[in-house]
């Protein structure tokens, strides 16, 4: 039995909500372990965190120059072999960049980084070294997603006609109309976050799901967004228009002032044969719709369902799975690519994703700031 990747860990300390997240994924299918990392800016914080996690305290670092100093010289058969980093987005680039360079494989929270250049650099460093490199789009790791992604492939609802992708929450809400706490919230902090709040953390969601379930690129987009108020640099909601090639068109929906909205996230595409819809709140059931049939609900670890799906599928059917699992079939993909094992294309979300993530987040705040005008995505 091959032994597990042995995994270290930027950032998601104690008061981390996506610390969690990943550390339960990374262990889900036994291919990871968790060895050490470096999980707050304070040391004897993130000692403390290492020992209630039961890691070698040796192995729990100051920072990530000394994580990368120690671990080089420690054996092959011992060092780190990927680093997941959690931090905040300005820290991003910094430190995967870093990482790369040194030989590191890399799994990243999104946005990928603070600006399109960035993540440019990022890639070309990846194109050399060919470290695997994942950027945590975590809904991609859906079996019904996964399913909706296999059956639009497989040409099931014909030719795609319309894509309607929307992620509404309400959390901004209580914090944007107070002018001492939109100040004080890095969210809205251009420094911390980059040059978008709603687009960046929520809409790059949709803007990939709507390119990873398609299999299509988006080329035009055209943006407005909402700010509320004139001391507020950072877009809290925005609707974009998407051209994809051929007479495809989509809709982009996301929104942090949606009041009352948990995570609302759907996604909707409709062909010429059929339509697909999914809804984050309640993931396990997947919506085909016919114009000559009744609707028809698919659900996870059915026989009937592609390979693709059943693989991310960890339960016999009607015990739902949810957010966990599917951060978890992302690490699994991750495993499988390190371990030259890899199955399915979209196991992952990689580099190039991410790169078009930072690319769609800089078009729609141009668009928007030259007067709401169509503008091309670069390739």
């Amino acid at each position: 039995m091959m032994a597990k990747i042995r995994l270290g860990i930027l950032g998601g300390g104690e008061d981390s909500l996506i610390g969690i997240l990943h550390r339960v994924a990374a262990n889900m299918f036994d291919q990871f372990e968790v060895i050490g990392g470096v999980f707050d800016l304070q040391h004897e914080k993130s000692l403390n965190f290492g020992e209630k996690l039961q890691l070698d305290s040796s192995r729990i670092y100051k920072d990530l120059d000394e994580l990368i100093a120690k671990e080089k010289n420690l054996p092959a058969d011992k060092r780190l072999q990927a680093v997941s980093v959690l931090t905040p987005n300005f820290l991003h680039f910094p430190m995967a960049k870093k990482l790369l360079e040194n030989g590191f494989n890399v799994i990243c929270e999104k946005p990928l980084t603070t600006t399109y250049e960035e993540a440019k650099i990022l890639n070309e460093i990846q194109e050399k070294t060919k470290a695997i490199f994942a950027v945590t789009y975590t809904y991609t790791g859906y079996p019904m997603i996964r399913q909706m992604k296999s059956m639009i492939k497989n040409g099931e609802i014909g030719n795609i006609q319309k894509v309607d992708v929307q992620y509404y929450q309400g959390w901004i809400n209580p914090l944007i109309h107070d002018k001492e706490k939109r100040s004080s919230t890095w969210r809205l902090d251009p420094e911390k976050s980059g040059i978008s709040c709603c687009i960046g953390d929520i809409g790059t969601h949709a803007f990939n799901m709507a390119e990873y379930v398609t299999g299509m690129k988006v080329e035009n987009i055209l943006a407005d967004l909402n700010y509320l108020y004139e001391d507020n640099p950072m877009d809290i909601d925005g609707t974009v228009l998407m051209r994809f090639p051929g007479k495809a068109k989509g809709v982009l929906r996301a929104s942090q002032i949606a009041t009352g909205e948990e995570n609302n996230f759907t996604v909707q595409v409709y062909g010429d044969k059929g339509g697909l819809k999914w809804e984050q709140e309640n993931p396990n059931y997947l919506y085909l719709l016919k114009e000559d049939k009744p609707l028809q609900v698919l659900k996870p670890g059915h026989g009937y369902l592609s390979e693709f799906s059943l693989e991310g599928t960890k339960l016999p059917p009607g015990h739902p799975e949810g957010i966990f699992d599917s951060m978890g079939n992302i690490y699994y993909g991750v495993a499988m690519a390190i371990k030259d094992k890899s199955k399915f294309e979209g196991a992952y979300p990689k580099l190039n994703d991410g790169l078009r993530g930072m690319n769609f987040i800089e078009k729609t705040v141009s668009s928007h700031q030259k007067g709401n005008v169509w503008i091309k995505m670069e390739d």
